[in-house]
This record gives C-alpha cells, sequence and structure tokens, in this order.
C-alpha cells in the first residue's frame, strides 16, 4: 500500500478522535491502529513517522511512534 494511502488513513482515523484530549486521542488512535491495522501497514506508517511523519496530523504522528515502543506489535 503506497505511503500516501496509509497517511491518508491514519489521519482519517485522527479525525474521528479528534474531540477527545490529547493524551486520550493518542492512545485510542494507537489502539485502533494495533487492532485493526496488517503489520506490515503498521510498520510501513512506522517507518514514515521514523522518517519525519510528513503529512501526519500531529496526534497521528505521536501515536505512530508509540508503536514502536512495543516492536512486538508492530511486528504482529
Amino acid at each position: 500500500m503506497s505511503p500516501d494511502k496509509l497517511i491518508y488513513m491514519a489521519n482519517q482515523i485522527g479525525r474521528f478522535f479528534a474531540h477527545q484530549p490529547g493524551d486520550k486521542a493518542v492512545a485510542n488512535i494507537a489502539d485502533h491502529l494495533v487492532k485493526f491495522w496488517d503489520p506490515r501497514m503498521r510498520s510501513a506508517i512506522l517507518k514514515h513517522a521514523e522518517a519525519g511523519g510528513q503529512g501526519l496530523q500531529p496526534a497521528v504522528l505521536q501515536a505512530v511512534l508509540t508503536l514502536r515502543a512495543d516492536a512486538g506489535q508492530v511486528a504482529g
């Protein structure tokens, strides 16, 4: 899947949780990515985030970067 498509999808998730306070939104975005995204998708968006995350909303970028804290979740 293209990085542009992953960015679009991740930002859609971010918009869904945008009404929540910062830390809660970040946690819920990350939780959604872990529960519903294929490990390859999570790995690709994490690589993009680690390279600067251009195009990702701030809360989404923060959420994606939390995925690296648990490599087991990123790897599947």
